[in-house]
């Protein structure tokens, strides 16, 4: 057995490939493609398929979920392709509807989008980049190879790398007004969770640090988005402290710079577990159900 890092004592059935934690039966399925899979026969009936492989981006490939016994709609954990619309909750929730494949975008995504909304409907955005302090994934070299993607193949935990980000684009297709107004780039940093999106934006008006974290810290207590943004106000605020945050991105109110026009927000998130809340509540919607948020 093995102690994970949820206290789960885990079992290996090996005649019935499946794993045991804590009583639990943990199934693996295989099949030679997806229309041999048969869900019902494990009493999974018009099941919602959470696809986090990677392999996968465009209707072709995850439609290909839907020829299985069992399955009903299929959530992507990415950035989707083609008109797979990328849902950010929150933001355009609404657009899920009676959709049978849904993207829940990305992290980043996620952590900027509900913020620069805010913003936009408050004081207008006339242009604006956003810089992500990302912690480094899966998809780079943990030690100098090679690597099909620029700098990516340089060693993850010694180097920061600059690399490219579909956040931006992604940004204005969940958020349509912000559309041609933001660029955006990242820079994978050796930490193991929690990152930092930069948004460095020109309002259409002139406005104080003190009223830009104000609107902002009543959008993270108002029914809207106080599950998206959170704020936090403390000049020790590191990037473990957010290690388990709820939030699609929590407000940096300490380091927040506003100069006339010009105003430079910090956006921390958990792109993890937060990323995993959101993409909980897209699947929430996804089957019928809305919970009630307080104060309405």
């Amino acid at each position: 057995s093995i102690h994970g890092a949820f206290n789960a004592t885990i079992e290996v059935d090996e005649d019935d490939l499946a794993l045991v934690a804590n009583g639990n039966r943990i199934r693996f399925i295989y099949a030679p493609d997806h229309s041999a899979i048969d869900y019902q026969e494990y009493g999974i009936k018009n099941a919602i398929l959470i696809d986090n492989t990677g392999v996968w981006s465009d209707e072709a490939g995850l439609g290909q979920h839907l020829s299985s016994t069992g399955i009903a709609k299929v959530l992507l954990t990415a950035p989707a392709k083609g008109d797979i619309p990328n849902i950010v909750f929150g933001v355009n929730d609404s657009a899920i509807g009676e959709q049978d494949i849904v993207s829940a975008a990305s992290c980043t995504t996620n952590a900027a989008t509900p913020v620069l909304k805010v913003l936009d409907q408050s004081y207008g955005i006339e242009q604006g980049h956003i810089e992500t302090v990302h912690s480094y994934t899966n998809d780079q070299n943990l030690i100098d190879n090679f690597h099909k993607s620029d700098r990516r193949g340089r060693s993850a935990a010694l180097n920061m790398v600059i690399t490219s980000t579909g956040a931006a684009k992604a940004v204005a297709k969940a958020y349509p007004p912000l559309g041609g107004k933001l660029t955006g780039n990242a820079i994978r940093v050796p930490t193991p969770n929690v990152s930092l999106a930069i948004l460095n934006l020109t309002l259409h008006q002139e406005s104080t640090v003190e009223a830009i974290n104000e609107t902002l810290e009543q959008a993270s207590i108002s029914a809207a988005h106080q599950k998206q943004i959170g704020f936090r106000w403390s000049t020790e605020l590191v990037s473990t402290d957010l290690v388990g945050s709820r939030h699609a991105g929590v407000i940096d109110g300490a380091a927040t710079i506003v100069e006339g026009k010009r105003a430079i927000v910090y956006v921390w998130y958990d792109n993890e577990f937060g990323y995993a809340q959101q993409v909980f509540r897209v699947a929430q919607a996804m089957a019928g159900v809305r919970l009630v948020t307080l104060p309405a």
